[in-house]
């Protein structure tokens, strides 16, 4: 469906139930919505409607679910929502909503599921929060101003998922964290935690993901866990020590960036890891390579005399043999199963004379890392390929094709793309699209991050369909290496160049010697005539 909602719709006063979701509506909400009074459900995400929410809808005094998702509606959250004291379930996932988060929410107290994320909301997420405690379900992320303590969750005792990423955490994981005995998923990356890892966390029985990336904890990982604990993220931290005897035991781990001490004993009970630590030890000062190429979730492909390896793994985390690169994958998506190695089942993908190249892609939940490691240090062009192989076509009409994927770049910690859309930015999906940059190495390491900061849709076409994805690398020098195969063909081209002249050098010689000779010869004989 397509054009706008009309005002009379208003006049629909023993409406109980409004669903609008998934078309391609467009204008502002009518204001008259706010007389349906009667309503308990309404739904207007994944649209392209525009302006603010009108401050009428406050007067829905028996709304319990609002899922606005996706729907392009901006703004501050108007005071009247102070009102809506029925609300059982409220999503506005990848709105541009602005101002600071409201300390009415703090009045939402029959509230099981709120989430906020991909806005551009500041905080401090408010104490009120603490009187919320009925939550289940409570997703705060990407906010862009205003730090937050962790110290309102204390009596949110019947929550089974938290997600708090990117969202300006700061101090300490509270100790007493794990009397949330219901706890099944705990999302805390990508903050500025410090002290000391906690113990508790890994002794919650329910608890079954846990994320604690990019902060700055420190200390040792626990000698025990729970059973039921299968999927830990601790990237980029600061913990040290050895490794406990259960890492090897996790479904999905990711230690990367971080101080673990590794011998000879320990180098080989995850391998690789000792790669990824915050130094990037593996051929550092003492560099082996000078171009890479890779088949982001594919097989090894060859294009022309570029040979793409494969990045077919299923792992968080992975380190070539070789230890020329490596792939850091983490995140967990909302809801469903995800595909981190998605292939395009549609049409071949276009604009370009190497289709095959984009026919696999590797996806990520949040946050996707490639490294380069081993790199001679100078400044390098990196090529990063795209193409949207996971939506429809808009001239499709098929629902599928309304969903829209954006992340940012980072290269060298430097954001190079910001609310990139693969698919606007190609000019429509199976569209190959290429971008590419400087980036200068100084450390021997080369580090490409792909970043989801909340934005574009969750659920389509199905739950899970969102975050980076990406088809392939390539990292070329542009100086003149001294290591690697090009290091190798200079050397060849300047034996060549060597040789040859002095070939004919010797050439001209012997002629030069076989002349003089001949000449001599005949001076010898003119001289005898004389005589």
């Amino acid at each position: 469906m397509s054009g706008t909602l009309p005002a009379f719709i208003g006049n629909l006063t023993r409406l109980t139930y409004l669903s609008m979701g998934h078309n391609e509506l467009t204008g502002p909400i009518p204001k008259e919505i706010g007389n349906l009074k009667e309503l308990y459900f309404l739904a207007f995400g994944s649209n392209n409607f525009t302006g603010s929410l009108p401050h009428e809808l406050g007067n829905l005094a028996k709304l319990e679910n609002f899922f606005m998702d996706s729907s392009g509606i901006g703004g501050e959250i108007p005071s009247t929502f102070g009102n809506l004291r029925s609300l059982k379930k409220m999503w506005a996932y990848d709105c541009p909503l602005t101002g600071k988060i409201p300390d009415f929410i703090g009045n939402w107290t029959k509230i099981e599921s709120l989430r906020f994320g991909g806005n551009n909301l500041e905080g401090p997420i408010p104490s009120s929060f603490s009187n919320l405690i009925l939550l289940n379900t409570l997703q705060i992320t990407d906010i862009y101003n205003g730090s937050s303590s962790l110290g309102f969750i204390r009596s949110m005792k019947n929550l089974t998922n938290l997600s708090l990423r990117n969202a300006l955490i700061s101090g300490n994981v509270p100790s007493n964290i794990g009397e949330l005995q219901m706890l099944k998923t705990l999302d805390l990356s990508f903050n500025n935690l410090t002290g000391q890892v906690t113990s508790a966390l890994f002794s919650i029985d329910t608890l079954t993901h846990l994320y604690l990336g990019n902060n700055s904890l420190s200390g040792s990982l626990p000698q025990q866990k729970s059973v039921n604990l299968q999927t830990i993220d601790l990237s980029y931290n600061h913990l040290s020590g050895t490794l406990p005897t259960w890492v090897t035991s996790v479904a999905l781990l990711n230690l990367v960036g971080n101080n673990f001490t590794f011998d000879s004993s320990n180098i080989s009970v995850i391998p690789g890891l000792n790669c990824l630590q915050r130094n990037f030890p593996c051929n550092k000062n003492d560099p082996r390579y000078s171009r890479l190429a890779i088949k982001c979730g594919g097989k090894q492909l060859r294009v022309g005399n570029i040979a793409y390896e494969a990045d077919d793994g299923g792992a968080s985390f992975n380190v070539l043999n070789s230890e020329k690169w490596a792939v850091s994958n983490v995140g967990l998506f909302s809801e469903g199963q995800f595909n981190t190695l998605p292939q395009n089942t549609g049409s071949e993908v276009i604009n370009t004379t190497t289709p095959d190249l984009y026919q696999t892609a590797r996806q990520s939940p949040g946050s996707l890392r490639y490294y380069g490691l081993g790199l001679e240090n100078g400044v390098y062009n990196v090529s990063l390929f795209f193409a949207e192989i996971i939506y429809e076509d808009r001239t499709s009409r098929k629902w599928g094709s309304l969903g829209r994927r954006v992340f940012d770049v980072y290269i060298q910690g430097t954001r190079q793309l910001k609310d990139f859309d693969i698919a606007k930015e190609a000019g429509g999906v199976r569209r190959a699209i290429r971008r590419s940059f400087d980036a200068n190495v100084t450390d021997n390491h080369l580090e490409i991050h792909l970043f989801w900061t909340g934005k574009g849709t969750c659920c389509v076409p199905a739950a899970g369909s969102y975050g980076p994805l990406i088809s392939a690398v390539s990292v070329a020098p542009e100086f003149q290496p001294t290591v690697g195969l090009e290091q190798k063909k200079n050397q060849t081209g300047l034996i060549v160049g060597i040789t040859v002249p002095l070939v004919i050098l010797g050439v001209i010689l012997t002629f030069l010697v076989f002349y003089l000779r001949m000449r001599k010869d005949k001076d010898d004989t003119e001289g005898k005539r004389i005589q």
